[in-house]
């Protein structure tokens, strides 16, 4: 195998300063103003780095990023990209990760990850940190775990989830989503999961204004429902494990809910169950 190029302890400016790399290790370096630093590059050890500038790592393949920092002017860092992992990093900039697949983050913070990670596949995310709007629209393949989350609009169009062990504050969070899976998590926001088919939450706790609407599949299973009001309208294929009160449900069409009460059910005449498509059982 071909000796790996040490690159260390120097600083570069200007665009494409080191433009189509292969299988090297950059190490303490610096890259000042200048676009797209590292573009077309493959195979790289990234160690102790800082990017100050856009595009440090457009269209590269086979990379790994350790304690290294994109600041804020260094948007749209990470585009068309495979096969990357990223370990105790700092991403200050928005609109990172677009078009790439195969990218694991572990014990990472996006502090403004606004429009981050869009159209991507193959993610994984275990211990990060994430504050920002619009984050992980239209990805798919998609495993976290230790996510900490404050930001709306999250999931937006996402296929294929499993998140565990997570805080999510987000309004509008999984809207337009096919197959997730929610597990000991806390997630607090307006109007969760409207539109999406097959959402699954288990051992939850959720507090939604209007949440829970619109969904065709949706199971909970031993799950509290804190604050939530005016849930599961015209919901489908309902089963629900609620395991405390619910404070209102409105015109639910077909499944089965079972809790420990409802404050308030409205059914109404705009209600689309059939006499036997939905039940309320209260334990």
């Amino acid at each position: 195998m071909k000796e790996k190029r040490i690159i260390k302890n120097q600083d570069f400016t200007g665009e494409r300063a080191l433009f189509m790399t292969n299988n090297a290790i950059i190490e303490n370096v610096l890259f000042h103003d200048g676009e797209s630093p590292l573009k077309e590059s493959s195979d790289l050890l990234v160690n102790k780095c800082t990017f100050q500038w856009k595009y440090p790592l457009w269209y590269t393949n086979n990379v790994e990023v350790n304690e290294s920092t994109l600041l804020e002017t260094a948007r749209s860092g990470i585009w068309y990209v495979n096969h990357l992992k990223m370990n105790k990093c700092l991403i200050e900039a928005p609109k990172t990760f677009r078009r790439s697949s195969d990218i694991e983050l572990n014990d990472c913070e996006l502090t403004d990850a606004s429009e981050t990670f869009w159209q991507c596949q193959n993610i994984k995310l275990k211990k990060v940190k994430v504050a920002g709007d619009y984050f992980m629209m239209n990805s798919s393949d998609v495993e976290i775990d230790n996510l900490v989350l404050n930001g709306n609009y999250f999931f937006d169009g996402g296929k294929n989830i499993v998140i565990k062990n997570s805080i999510l504050n987000s309004k509008d969070s999984f809207w337009n989503v096919e197959n997730a899976t929610v597990i000991n998590c806390k997630i607090n926001g307006e109007y969760l999961g409207w539109n999406s088919k097959n959402l699954t939450f288990i051992n939850c706790e959720i507090s939604s204004l209007q949440g829970l609407c619109y969904i065709k599949g949706l199971k909970m299973i031993n799950c509290k429902l804190l604050d939530t009001s005016l849930s599961f309208e015209y919901c489908e294929d309902i089963d629900a494990e609620i395991v405390d009160e619910i404070v209102s449900v409105k015109n639910p069409t077909s499944g089965t809910i079972k809790c420990n009460g409802v404050k308030e059910l409205i059914i109404d005449e705009h209600s689309r169950a059939t006499k036997d498509s939905f039940k309320l059982i209260i334990k």
